[in-house]
């Protein structure tokens, strides 16, 4: 496992909108907001507009720095929804939330169109899990933009032709390629493991524990492990009795140089990732 010390850290200003995000300094936390009715861990929790808007602003004062909103599970034998759909789940959200907070909002989603109807309606940031591989369009919207991105390792199926940590920075150099050459700005790209995206438990435990070897490809790492399978395979816990399991992956997350952190628990990773940094950060 390796530890990225403070000094080896790059600093980076990440513009989300009105806001700036200093990379490097300390470890962001970003809250999930599911506006689904079949998410694995909160489904349906807050569909309804009303409570998903309590629930960001809950997730702010235990100090969320970013709010990522999704309006399609991508649990696994999820049920695609379509565009119009997906739009309908995210906007409203979104419009409300830039009116009464001043927090980054980051739109989850593999879809150009709706990427671009939730950047327009004021979402800041791009949260792709097929890392613009998916949908053709994508890269173009991030560029026109100018948003920042995250671009995330995902595959069909678990089986690697080579080692896991090369082929993900296979994947990752082809998206980079793409993002560059749409013209998306180096500055605005995030990369992301894909925990439990493509990968079994014992792949996901690996990529875990070498982590740090992505930081090679120089660019801020985004971690999302919160209540995710890996962590109930190992605990045998349902999702909503995973946040210890979280706590521990946070922590491994940090030592190896991870910048932004994913999760239903805000609270808990917040104290958590505070210890953590002013341990690993001096």
């Amino acid at each position: 496992m390796k530890n990225i010390g403070c000094q080896q850290r790059r600093r980076v200003d990440l513009k989300c909108g009105k806001n700036i995000l200093k990379l490097g300094n300390r470890t962001y936390v970003m809250g999930i907001l599911n506006v689904t009715p079949d998410s694995f861990s909160d489904g349906g929790d807050f569909s309804n507009i009303e409570k998903a808007i309590i629930h960001a602003k809950e997730m702010i004062e235990e100090g969320a720095d970013i709010i990522d909103i999704g309006g399609e599970s991508t649990r696994p034998g999820f049920q695609e929804v379509t565009v119009e759909e997906e739009i309908n789940r995210v906007v409203p959200i979104i419009k409300r939330l830039v009116e009464e907070i001043n927090t980054p909002i980051s739109i989850d989603t593999y879809k150009a169109i709706v990427a671009q109807r939730a950047i327009e309606a004021g979402a800041s940031i791009v949260n792709d899990i097929w890392g613009l591989q998916k949908d053709p369009n994508m890269a173009a919207v991030v560029s026109k933009y100018d948003v920042p991105v995250v671009i995330m390792h995902n595959q069909i199926g678990t089986e690697y032709d080579k080692d896991i940590i090369e082929a993900m920075k296979d994947f990752f150099k082809k998206s980079i390629s793409i993002a560059l050459e749409a013209g998306v700005k180096k500055y605005n790209i995030i990369l992301d493991p894909g925990i439990c995206f493509g990968k079994d438990v014992e792949q996901n435990i690996h990529v875990m524990s070498r982590l740090g070897e992505l930081n090679d490809l120089g660019y801020p790492i985004l971690l999302g492990t919160s209540r995710k399978s890996m962590i109930g395979k190992i605990l045998d816990l349902p999702p909503k009795e995973r946040v210890e399991g979280t706590l521990a992956t946070s922590v491994l997350g940090v030592v190896q140089g991870v910048e932004i952190i994913r999760v239903h628990d805000v609270k808990e990773n917040v104290r958590t990732i505070r210890v953590a940094d002013a341990i690993v950060r001096l």
